[in-house]
């Protein structure tokens, strides 16, 4: 059996710099392609689409879909009025990775949203998100780390049974839970660290940590394992 094809999303930056090049460019850190292979998967890198119905399109050729970490949601995407500390927004980027969600959530594709991919599974199911908290990340550019404590009988104590450090950089986290997602993890300060969807058609999952960032490996193998799976009749 050949590996499961795994899309993830990345950022579209209007300058990046390599050898004596200076454009625009579609990037991803390294450690989320890195976590994939060596979860057992092939990794395929989705950058933004200006036409988001073309996104059923990518999702049908994929057997697994990450949406990555990075730029705050626009809160205009639930209803709020920015705060001061909430950043700038990327609207083609939040365009394309809901309409990548909502295609893959229609079609039963499994499916991992990470730090800003978790909130906008959140939000594209109808949550809210609260824009500003302290506590979760390191200085600028680095890294924090606490402990999460997974929920019993959900699908993530399944794959991560036992409370557990895990890396984390954001300041925003779920508000108000989305249709149809349950939490499947908690900070010791009650902030959700874990949605899913027992009611989607396919395996979803979103973590408010990043694991591409550490060597636990388990997250992502039990995407890539649903993945490889074969698929339900009428896929």
């Amino acid at each position: 059996m050949s590996a499961p094809l795994i899309g993830v999303s990345t950022y579209l930056e209007s300058a990046a710099s390599w050898g004596v090049w200076r454009q625009p460019a579609a990037l991803l850190p390294a450690g989320y392609h890195e976590l994939v292979q060596r979860a057992g998967g092939l990794a395929a890198l989705l950058p933004p689409d200006g036409t988001p119905d073309a996104a059923a399109s990518v999702v049908a050729r994929l057997d697994g879909l990450v949406i990555a970490g990075g730029p705050d949601v626009e809160p205009v995407r639930y209803g709020a009025e920015p705060d001061p500390r909430t950043g700038p927004p990327d609207r083609p980027r939040d365009a394309w990775e809901s309409a990548l969600i909502a295609a893959a959530l229609e079609r039963g594709l499994p499916l991992l949203g990470i730090c800003r991919g978790m909130q906008l599974l959140n939000v594209v199911r109808g949550g809210t998100l609260r824009q500003h908290l302290d506590g979760h990340a390191g200085p600028p550019g680095v890294f924090g780390a606490h402990p999460v404590r997974p929920v019993p009988g959900t699908e993530l104590a399944r794959v991560l049974p036992t409370e557990l450090d895990v890396p984390t950089y954001h300041h925003q986290a779920v508000d108000r839970l989305g249709d149809g997602l349950v939490v499947g993890a908690y900070a010791a300060d009650g902030t959700v660290e874990a949605v899913e969807a027992p009611d989607a058609a396919g395996w979803t999952l979103g973590v408010q940590w990043h694991p591409e960032t550490g060597t636990d490996v388990r997250v992502m193998r039990a995407l890539t394992e649903r993945a490889g799976a074969p698929a339900p009749a009428g896929r």
